[in-house]
């Protein structure tokens, strides 16, 4: 298939119209700059930019494999593990696992818009210092030696510059100029990846904010938006987009395409979950205090009681334990005071075939298929029933997980994420007069922001928050009375959202997550099955449980979410990262045994 072509601006992105403010000329240079980082031999022609959009996956068939060349497909449908057994024998190079990433994210972005920042550039030119030290020494840098990953862009990298999708932040270090610190200045997660090998090749888009999009994109569904680039499609099924998880689409695209090895994102509300669900990859939301954010940019930086963490995103969870045991060798407590000195502890990890117990010991997991407040949609339903059958087919006990009301906490969620009336995200979008985008626009009045909780307030927000965490406690140590070992379960799992994707504006429930967020907990998402329009219909006894529960099955449409995939959410206890991956594991290894039909 003949792909590439000459670049040109109309070609590589085509808008409609010429802009009309300063904001949108700014974005367009923005938009131009970056895509003329794409190597010529790499720019995708219209046609087959057209075709991609009329498909309704870009997985299936594997679309994207059909513009690669054979060598540039095997490295990078190899996992980390295998990747780094090839540069570590030298049957790889650096510079040729990092080319091929860089190419075929190219492709990626060009169809569905995902990067924000390219470095392909930069990554070529640090993977040969990483070719020069294996050749003088015979050994590799670190555990992520020339792993090619991209991540949000809310961390600085020497080279590139932060943007968050802000207009107003263009060619600045988070808004101000002068500073010399533009395209020089680190982030502390990126130092920590520097030393262990690990090699960015370029920044997710951040979609709540403006620089996205100045054109409709005729396969996603869904308004206008003048932003930098319009909502991209999705991996798996293109009829969807997401009103909610907007932030993190681009890397859950990145991750299902395989646009890099692993990818790092950030979460205060789903960010990482959400995306990674509607994907069909895994993801880790650790607890606060495993992963530093130190030097990143971000809404509301003195947001202690609740901050957002970084998450990991990829295709296994063994790529999620590899990074974040390799994050934890570097010792992050030493640089970054708000990270807990916890190293990475295998002692903590389930095997199955582990300790001498006679019969050996089997976890007892919770199991919530409906929180009482939202009933999930079809595919999610039997996603869930799916992981219970085949849990229960192989000895573990499952106990319904009837814990303090996910509505509850939804209610603190929300108070303490946005009590500050998001004013700084106001401010920075009149540096250059951006319009806020259709998905914030109710944060705020219409010519401000909006006024920020009294301080009792807060406090007694903070002192509900405070007493919902005991109680949900106190719940958990209950449950040794049921899981039938004597202990409290081991992890609960969930529904991550109660869809299987978001058609637009059809989001109206979250608290599925936000208990995940408010008890800092982590949680692990684990694809299950894909929906089915012929098998996930809804009950015809179906009762609403309230309004809102009406509401979300209404907008179930069984036509438009076939095909999107179905996952689970493992939530394990604070600071236990190691054991809930492990869980969900093992919650593979029982699905791969089982065999659900999906």
């Amino acid at each position: 298939m003949d792909m590439t072509h000459e670049p040109t601006s109309s070609s590589l992105c085509p808008v409609g119209g010429q802009p009309q403010h300063s904001w949108e000329r700014i974005a367009e240079q923005k938009r131009q700059s970056e895509l003329a980082k794409i190597p010529a031999e790499w720019v995708l022609t219209p046609s087959v930019v057209a075709e991609a959009k009329n498909l309704p996956s870009l997985t299936d068939p594997p679309f994207i494999e059909s513009l690669l060349d054979p060598e540039t497909c095997r490295i990078t449908t190899m996992d980390a593990t295998e990747l780094l057994q090839q540069m570590a024998s030298g049957e790889l190079t650096a510079v040729q696992v990092v080319t091929s990433f860089c190419k075929r994210a190219a492709i990626v972005h060009q169809l569905t818009q995902s990067l924000l920042e390219i470095g392909f550039n930069i990554a070529i030119r640090r993977a040969r210092e990483l070719d020069e030290y294996f050749e003088t020494t015979n050994r590799l840098v670190g555990p992520l030696h020339g792993l090619p990953f991209t991540l949000k862009d809310q961390f600085h990298v020497k080279g590139l510059e932060t943007c968050m999708g802000y207009v107003g932040w263009v060619d600045t270090f988070e808004g101000q100029k002068g500073t010399k610190k533009e395209r020089k200045f680190e982030s502390e997660l990126i130092r920590e990846f520097n030393t262990l090998g690990a090699v960015v090749i370029g920044k997710v888009r951040y979609t709540n904010l403006n620089l996205q999009c100045s054109r409709d994109i005729p396969y996603i569904h869904t308004r206008r938006l003048e932003t930098f680039y319009c909502a991209d499609m999705r991996a798996i099924n293109s009829a969807m987009t997401d009103n909610s998880g907007t932030k993190y689409m681009g890397e859950g695209v990145m991750q299902a395409l395989r646009g890099s090895v692993f990818g790092i994102g950030t979460d205060i509300g789903g960010s990482v979950s959400m995306p990674a669900s509607y994907n069909g990859i895994f993801s880790l939301k650790p607890s606060n205090g495993r992963i530093s954010m130190k030097g990143a940019a971000g809404p509301s930086p003195g947001q202690q009681i609740m901050p957002a963490v970084a998450g990991i995103m990829g295709v296994s969870t063994a790529t999620i334990r590899l990074v974040l045991k390799s994050l934890l060798s570097t010792e992050p407590w030493l640089h970054d005071p708000y990270i807990v000195p916890i190293p990475w502890r295998e002692t903590e990890e389930h095997h199955a075939e582990s300790g001498n117990l006679d019969p050996p010991y089997r976890p007892a997991f919770g199991i919530m298929e409906n929180d009482g407040v939202v009933t999930p949609h079809p595919p999610v339903q039997r996603a869930l029933k799916a992981v219970k059958k085949a849990l229960s087919n192989i000895g573990h006990k499952m106990v319904p997980w009837e814990p303090p009301s996910n509505q509850e906490s939804e209610a603190i969620h929300g108070q303490i994420a946005r009590g500050d009336g998001c004013a700084d995200v106001w401010e920075v979008l009149q540096l250059s007069g951006e319009p806020e985008v259709y998905e914030i626009r109710g944060l705020f009045e219409p010519n401000g922001p909006r006024d920020p909780l009294p301080l009792l307030k807060y406090q007694e927000i903070v002192a509900h928050m405070k007493d919902y965490r005991n109680r949900y406690q106190e719940y958990w140590m209950s449950t040794a009375e049921k899981s039938g070992n004597g202990r409290p379960v081991d992890a609960f799992i969930s529904p991550v959202t109660v869809s299987a994707g978001l058609l637009p504006d059809r989001f109206f429930y979250g608290g599925y997550l936000s208990c995940v967020n408010v008890l800092d907990l982590p949680a692990v998402v684990v694809p299950v099955l894909f929906a089915d329009k012929d098998i996930d219909k809804v009950d015809e006894n179906f009762q609403p449980l309230s309004d809102v529960d009406k509401t979300n099955m209404d907008a179930y449409d069984a036509e438009a979410y076939h095909g999107s995939p179905a996952a689970v959410l493992v939530v394990g206890r604070r600071l236990c990262e190691e054991k809930v991956l492990s869980l969900a594991q093992m919650v593979v290894d029982a699905l791969h045994t089982d065999r659900p039909d999906c």
